[in-house]
């Protein structure tokens, strides 16, 4: 009972922040930017509005409340984690990476655009990301320092430190390793970085302390490994429409993955071990914190 009891608590929280974040979503995607070419904003509006777990920004909103700040003032950083991680998903399923044709249960950018606008598309999400957040953050009051230094979060995530150089490990064969440490490299760089940094840029923007702030971070690494894991066990275990993406293709790919690397049960230990320690992390945070360790235990059991 007090398992349900939990999780129907974060399930109510994650429903209000992901029902505001949606809203607003929306309305952006809704407006019609006049210095873009209309078929780009259409194509980088289509895997924005495709759905999702929305966990980036629901974790990048809910360390914002944490540390007092309101979900209308922090919503342009949220959104700009956001489109990031839908910039990065664009890029991932292109022929040239992963030649998907499924993402979040709706055919993939390049399937419906084709493979240079999708790209086109990628490139643009990823600069639009750091963009919104830079225009739209001083209208809420924030300071510049501020903004610079949770904007700067983002584009650590984003860039070679991050998103693309584990793109780099995960798909450049000559820069593969044999060894069991390279694949936590890969989630470190992959995956890790932008939940990292949703947590991050929060606590920056509200100008946490520095003890806070390595909280935040070495929670959100933690958070973000355990994250990856699980990605991979539901990759072997999961069915499509479960999945919202083509499954097995992480073996038909031979990819370097926890499952490939130190089979299933193993990985499914080590999750569970991530997880501890993000758990074991928030307790830091107080009370006020409830809801980032129910958050490591809802993302050990998630199953999509």
């Amino acid at each position: 009972m007090e398992n349900r009891n939990w999780s129907m608590e974060l399930t109510e929280d994650m429903s209000r922040l992901r029902t505001f974040f949606e809203h607003k979503l929306a309305e952006f995607c809704g407006s019609d930017p006049v210095n873009i070419p209309p078929r780009l904003w259409k194509s980088m509006t289509y895997s924005l509005q495709a759905g999702g777990k929305r966990i980036r920004p629901i974790l990048c909103m809910k360390a914002c409340e944490f540390f007092d700040l309101s979900l209308e003032s922090c919503f342009p950083l949220a959104l700009g984690l956001e489109i990031i991680h839908t910039a990065s998903l664009v890029h991932d399923d292109l022929p040239s990476m992963d030649d998907d044709s499924l993402r979040r249960g709706m055919p993939t950018n390049h399937t419906v655009f084709g493979e240079t606008l999708a790209l086109l598309a990628g490139t643009s999400l990823f600069i639009y990301g750091l963009q919104i957040p830079l225009q739209q953050l001083p209208s809420q009051g924030f300071r510049p320092e501020r903004v610079n230094s949770a904007v700067a979060a983002l584009a650590i995530a984003a860039g070679p430190e991050g998103i693309h150089g584990g793109q780099t490990l995960d798909t450049d064969r000559q820069s593969q390793l044999d060894s069991d440490e390279f694949v936590w490299e890969i989630a470190r760089f992959k995956t890790a970085c932008l939940i990292r940094a949703a947590l991050e840029s929060g606590a920056l923007l509200a100008g946490a302390s520095k003890e806070s702030l390595k909280t935040m971070s070495s929670f959100g690494t933690h958070l973000g490994l355990a994250f990856q894991i699980v990605d991979d066990i539901l990759d072997v275990q999961s069915e499509a429409s479960e999945l919202g993406k083509t499954p097995g293709k992480d073996i038909i790919q031979k990819k370097r993955t926890f499952v490939s690397s130190f089979g299933l049960n193993s990985a499914s230990e080590l999750a569970v071990m991530e997880s501890e320690k993000a758990l074991k992390i928030a307790e830091k945070l107080g009370h006020e914190g409830l809801f980032f360790r129910q958050m490591a235990l809802f993302l050990l059991e998630r199953s999509h």
